[in-house]
């Protein structure tokens, strides 16, 4: 794994991790660890940024877990299948779409889980502003839009108030391994990238710039 961990953030109450290109089932491993460390107050609340090798992952909600190929056929293109358990259904990750996972305590921060979701929307959405791509909600469905396209996707976890699992902004990725699922179980939907909407490459350093000030400004406690 590229662990990039001398790029570190540490705030007064929030520390920031760039793990840059990584495998999916390590970053797991370390959410667990960290989600363990967090509950007994041995660190502050903390976020994970990565980019991920492709893999595709199937969510706690079985239902919403359909692959259009078979875990063999994905093998042979390159792609890991790895079950978790976070809300939503199957997404898909890989070079060029970043990833945040939050792993932060939502009794200290007064936050409810919906809360905690639109809160992540909305850093979806400033940091989408950020790189000149409009990106909105859509009622009943958590994630980012862009008209009828999805450009971000959210599957959360929470277990004694303590988060993991997060957020996915396409970015600069290709879109094609979004072929071989339905993506988060629904039909019919179309993915998008900040790279498919303004037909331009975009720096992955600024866009991981940009998270860092939207995260600071949402996470930092300021108080209370």
């Amino acid at each position: 794994m590229n662990t990039n961990e001398h790029n570190n953030v540490c705030l007064d109450t929030l520390q920031i991790i760039d793990y840059g290109l990584s495998d999916f089932s390590e970053i797991l491993n370390k959410q667990h660890e960290l989600c363990d460390k967090r509950r007994l107050g041995q660190i502050p609340d903390t976020v994970l940024i990565t980019e991920h090798k492709p893999v595709i992952t199937l969510g706690a909600r079985q239902t919403a877990n359909k692959l259009l190929l078979d875990k063999k056929e994905l093998a042979d293109k390159g792609i890991e299948v790895i079950e978790v358990r976070r809300g939503g259904g199957t997404t898909a990750h890989n070079p060029g779409q970043l990833v945040f996972y939050p792993i932060v305590n939502l009794k200290e921060l007064h936050l409810g889980i919906s809360e905690f979701v639109r809160m992540l929307e909305q850093i979806g959405i400033e940091l989408l502003t950020g790189l000149n791509v409009i990106a909105s909600r859509k009622s009943g469905y958590p994630g980012l839009w862009t008209k009828r396209k999805k450009i971000a996707s959210i599957g959360i976890r929470v277990s004694r108030s303590i988060t993991h699992h997060g957020m996915a902004v396409n970015i600069n990725n290709d879109l094609s391994i979004f072929n071989y699922i339905i993506a988060c179980g629904l039909d019919d939907v179309e993915m998008t990238s900040v790279f498919a909407e303004k037909g331009t490459q975009t720096s992955m350093k600024r866009a991981r710039e940009i998270l860092v000030r939207v995260l600071q400004k949402f996470l930092i406690k300021t108080g209370g």
